[in-house]
């Protein structure tokens, strides 16, 4: 069964726009943990305009399956992940201004960088991931970073999705065949929904996780959070 980690980020920008803790991000982070999710990801951003630095130090001893961060690999990003020690980072190409993630790495040309970024985390115990889209090529050099996973950039999926799912799954397919020849586990994430999901999932032959945020929180708004769960987590059989 793939697993689902629920990103949280857009239960800390509810909070953040009354500025008091309502939400709580700790108390909606373990509920998702007791309704059945898998993992927990968080991504703050430079602004803090969601997620904080401050939450990810709070939510670490909270957190019983698996904490995902993702983010820019900063020096600052850097620093926080190697003192939270995450089951799991997952490093994404976004701008510090970015609005959301738009694109995976190019990571032939960022090469050098990724690597010696991978090794850092590496050395620290914690899982690595990049954020690719899927492009054999940009699998290729993953792997060679030493990275242990990559997530999928799911959106072009997405948008395919509604006119033409064979087409939108075919290259996401492949991509898992090639990491999974390559020794890289899969995830994927990026406007993956209660529609597309288990499409998805039936398609693509080797994935290990699903990073949903935004589509599940406004879901939840309709069903509660936990049918909500339980339905995303049904469409992952």
């Amino acid at each position: 069964m793939t697993n689902l980690s629920v990103n949280i980020n857009k239960i800390a920008t509810l909070r953040n726009a009354r500025g008091e803790n309502r939400p709580s991000v700790e108390d909606v982070a373990c509920d998702c943990e007791k309704f059945g999710a898998d993992g927990i990801t968080v991504h703050p951003r430079p602004d803090e305009r969601h997620i904080r630095r401050a939450d990810v130090f709070k939510l670490r001893p909270l957190i019983k399956t698996e904490f995902n961060i993702e983010g820019y690999p900063s020096p600052e990003f850097i620093d926080l992940v190697l003192k939270v020690k995450p089951a799991q980072v997952t490093l994404v190409p976004d701008a510090p201004d970015a609005l959301t993630s738009s694109a995976g790495w190019d990571v032939v040309k960022n090469m050098e960088f990724l690597t010696g970024v991978v090794d850092t985390f590496k050395e620290a115990g914690i899982r690595t991931s990049i954020f690719v889209d899927p492009d054999t090529d940009m699998i290729a050099a993953a792997a060679k970073t030493g990275a242990d996973r990559i997530e999928l950039y799911t959106k072009p999926y997405a948008d395919m999705y509604p006119t033409d799912p064979a087409k939108a799954v075919a290259p996401y397919a492949a991509a898992s065949v090639a990491a999974h020849k390559l020794g890289l586990g899969v995830n994927a994430g990026h406007d993956l929904d209660l529609n597309n999901l288990a499409y998805f999932r039936r398609n693509v032959q080797y994935l290990n996780e699903v990073s949903i945020g935004h589509a599940l929180i406004c879901d939840a708004l309709y069903l509660g959070l936990a049918e909500t769960i339980r339905r995303y987590k049904n469409a992952l059989k």
